[in-house]
């Protein structure tokens, strides 16, 4: 296992360092880790921890470059701080990606993340992301205790959280829906992009809520299984966005709205699963001034997070967790209302509530570490 500092390298390609990106915002430590036998090349990132030790999934995707990696890990690290403080956890935001690499991953490469995150101290905790299983995070968890999204138990929620995340976006859309029309989803029009665990489990609760399903995936297999399961209209990747739907359920990858995508937008609502969907700080006032109501990403998908924390955390049933994620209409509704007083975007007034949160620096005690004899707790 080799550890590399900011300005070394990471495969074939020299890394920017970190504080040369844009997408840099006063994060306490980038990471990068590399292992010839297992082939991991990995990068995690700590932007905050204020509220407690970093907490965040793995990615494993395909990046153009390993500066789209870093850029990744940057923006999804800043977004977990975020989504954290506003979920009200005890934990700060971190995240990390693997870049994939021909041949697929196995058991091996994933204990061998768990070697590097263990070198960590617990000052990361890593749980599923894009590309991510329950069955990869048993095996990190061969090789260290950060680590949640395991499997739940009579007591505790666990396990894969997309069905978690899934359903705080739902209840986030519906909200959004709420706050337009005062109406319920009955007949609506959505749109969603990407079904993956995340889009797949939305659909369902969208069907059974009576929308009219309109999915759009790059993978035909997806397509075909939610086409059947939810008599749902399919609709070509290049056209999704500019859809004529009511709602648009962004739940692939980020920065999708931006200068160019936000013009075509036709959904008065977006409310979806997929982080990081603004590209720019700027896209939150276009999308205001083109008066389309966007819920902020990293406030309705916080199901995940708040479910991988309670396994974590070792409290809290599958009906305890649900219960608190069936608050983020609430502060959803709180965000939207806001920023109709102030008239300003949405995205800037959730940044703000999160901002003022991470200022307080309250540091709970948190597991530490997890064995035979239950867990042991440490202030960090």
């Amino acid at each position: 296992m080799r550890y590399f500092g900011a300005r070394q390298r990471v495969g074939r390609e020299n890394l920017v360092t970190p504080f040369d990106s844009a997408d840099f915002d006063q994060h306490e430590s980038v990471h990068f880790f590399s292992d010839a036998e297992t082939g991991l090349e990995a990068i995690v990132a700590i932007h905050n921890t204020a509220l407690g030790p970093a907490a965040g999934g793995c990615r494993y995707w395909s990046y153009s470059s390993s500066d789209a990696a870093l850029t990744d890990a940057l923006r999804l690290s800043r977004g977990m701080s975020y989504k954290n403080a506003m979920a009200g956890l005890p934990f700060g935001g971190g995240k990390a990606v693997v870049l994939k690499r021909p041949g697929g991953p196995s058991g091996a490469l994933f204990e061998a993340l768990g070697r590097a995150i263990d070198r960590l101290g617990g000052s990361y905790i890593t749980a599923e992301d894009v590309g991510t299983t329950v069955t990869d995070m048993q095996a990190v968890a061969r090789a260290t205790p950060f680590v949640s999204g395991l499997a739940g138990s009579h007591d505790v929620a666990g396990g894969d959280p997309s069905p978690k995340t899934a359903y705080g976006v739902f209840l986030g859309l519906q909200e959004g829906w709420r706050y337009l029309n005062d109406a319920d989803l009955e007949g609506v029009r959505v749109a969603v992009q990407g079904l993956g665990g995340v889009g797949y489990h939305l659909c369902h609760y969208l069907y059974e809520a009576g929308v009219r399903l309109f999915v759009s995936d790059l993978n035909a297999d997806r397509v075909r299984k939610v086409q059947q399961e939810f008599e749902a209209a399919v609709l070509p990747p290049d056209v999704v966005l500019g859809a004529d739907v009511d709602v648009l359920a962004p739940c692939a990858m980020g920065a999708i709205l931006n200068e160019d995508s936000i013009p075509r937008v036709s959904a008065r609502l977006i409310a979806g699963g997929a982080n990081n969907q603004l590209a720019t700080p700027h896209d939150g006032e276009r999308l205001r001034k083109r008066g389309i109501l966007y819920a902020p990403d990293y406030v309705v998908n916080a199901g995940g997070i708040i479910c991988v924390a309670s396994e974590y955390l070792g409290e809290g049933s599958d009906a305890e967790v649900m219960q608190r994620i069936g608050r983020i209409p609430t502060t959803l509704r709180e965000i939207l209302q806001k920023a109709d007083y102030e008239t300003l975007p949405t995205s800037i007034v959730a940044d703000r509530m999160a901002q003022e949160v991470l200022s307080r620096k309250a540091r709970p005690q948190v597991p530490a570490e997890r064995g035979k004899a239950g867990l042991r707790v440490r202030a960090l």
